[in-house]
């Protein structure tokens, strides 16, 4: 048994448990972490970091299968899937030992290692050790949801838990579901040398059409097949497994489920402790607090919560800090990026056209560039995508969507532009070096600013000015 009373107890050592206990400890609290898997959860080991190695690999491939179209000529590539795991896997050690047990330790922040379950609001067990805390923080992620497909669990089927555990690569996959995971792992395996069938009713539901077309495009000049509409049935014939969808089927030697994730409550007893929670998570107020005022709950688990690691990083600090420091912050706010790691890149901030328009009618602007206007994306070959900013008359930037190599890296601004009120005219005036996909947005932003400095009224004053100068 613990002897130890602590100031605040963290459930879930993933991204965000680990911010939230890394913050705690530097205010001075007594803290304690717990986890019942591997430190860093999803993203450190089954997501994330994992994903985007492998997505560099693939990358590998596609350059190579390319190179002849810029003069350089090599043979035909082939994967050795256990070089490829060993080089994700590398990926992974190496970003975990920053947070191993030992590490977190040194930051004097007590680990535990196994299942954790309330006893009551101010304690919890941890197989037989007992831990008492004053506050508590529940950051347990998500899992990934398996559908009720018939024959579904009679064949081999993974989720993004054990993809990346493959010894060989598969001939042929069927991936059923087409939103961000489901995406990156189809480009990824197609690249490598899987043929890749993707089941879905659609691709990238919550993007625009226009980002739905740019990536369906991509997918099937690479090879990708789609059947579209809603996996209903799953059987073997010999050594095929056949997905059917009533009208059309898909034949592979694997399936991955990539239809989404849930809250992982299973376990903690939140019964016990007064938690109220549902199937969509754990109920919490704008604070982040739950049922009971000295229980938090932060990230994939919290009702209403977005379901990115970033923000889950975001929600957990916050949650300390109303914790553990006098007075209050917002744990929600719908300033929050997203980005879909295919290639080209599908990043998005703020308002979609449609919510603008809905929200602004005709106050609302559009500005939309195809890749051939930004300089840089000529000289990369990045040819499909667009970079798109939705904004209000006066210049007040409302959201953005770009679409190219390097998105997600040049989404930021935005999200920064969007949370401090910023205008169209802010961004085009600040210096961005080129050639930058920036220095592209700079320059798209710029056009913005002229066109609505020189119209109407105002631009017949400028102009007049302007033949009064020369």
């Amino acid at each position: 048994m613990s002897s130890k009373d602590y100031d605040l107890t963290i459930i879930g050592a993933g991204a965000g448990g680990l911010i939230a206990a890394d913050f705690a400890a530097r205010l001075g609290a007594k803290v304690a972490i717990v986890e019942r898997d591997r430190i860093g959860g999803d993203c450190t080991w089954t997501g994330c970091v994992p994903s985007k190695a492998l997505l560099k690999v693939a990358k590998v491939a596609h350059m190579a299968n390319l190179a002849s179209r810029y003069g350089i000529i090599v043979q035909r590539p082939v994967t050795d899937m256990k070089v490829v795991r060993a080089y994700v896997d590398g990926a992974v050690n190496q970003i975990y030992q920053a947070t191993t047990p030992k590490a977190l330790e040194r930051k004097g922040i007590d680990v535990y290692q196994g299942h954790a379950r309330f006893l009551s609001s101010r304690e919890v067990s941890v197989d037989e050790r007992r831990l008492p805390s004053r506050k508590f923080l529940i950051t347990t992620g998500a899992h990934p949801i398996i559908p009720t497909i018939e024959g579904l669990g009679s064949v081999p089927y993974s989720t993004y838990k054990s993809i990346f555990n493959l010894e060989r690569l598969p001939k042929s996959l069927i991936v059923i579901g087409a939103g961000p995971v489901g995406t990156e792992l189809t480009q990824a395996f197609q690249r490598i040398g899987a043929q890749v069938t993707v089941i879905a009713e659609r691709i990238l539901s919550k993007e625009e059409s226009s980002v739905q077309g740019v990536i369906q495009r991509v997918f099937e000049r690479e090879g990708v097949r789609f059947v579209f509409g809603r996996a209903r049935s799953i059987r073997r014939e010999g050594t095929d497994i056949i997905v059917t969808t009533g009208k059309e089927q898909a034949r592979g030697d694997l399936v991955l489920v990539a239809i989404g994730r849930e809250p992982t409550l299973d376990d903690l007893d939140l019964e016990k402790a007064g938690v109220d929670y549902t199937h969509r998570g754990i109920k919490v107020d704008g604070r982040l607090r739950t049922s009971v005022k000295n229980i938090f709950a932060a990230g994939d688990v919290a009702a209403g919560a977005y379901q990115y690691s970033h923000f889950a990083g975001w929600q957990a600090f916050h949650a300390v800090r109303n914790a553990l420091l006098p007075g209050s912050s917002r744990g929600f706010t719908d300033i929050v990026p997203r980005v879909t790691f295919t290639d080209p890149e599908v990043a998005h901030v703020g308002l979609e056209e449609q919510q603008a328009r809905s929200a602004f009618g005709d106050r609302t602007t559009i500005q939309n560039w195809t890749l051939d206007r930004v300089d840089r994306a000529v000289c990369e070959d990045d040819r499909d995508g667009f970079l798109k900013i939705t904004a209000k008359r006066n210049g007040t930037i409302l959201g953005a969507t770009l679409v190219s190599q390097s998105a997600g890296e040049a989404i930021t601004e935005f999200a920064l532009a969007i949370r401090h009120k910023l205008k169209v005219m802010d961004l085009a005036n600040t210096i961005h070096a080129y050639p930058t996909y920036s220095s592209g947005v700079q320059l798209m932003l710029t056009e913005m600013t002229l066109e609505t400095l020189l119209s109407g009224t105002s631009g017949r004053i400028v102009r007049g000015l302007s033949a009064l100068v020369r």
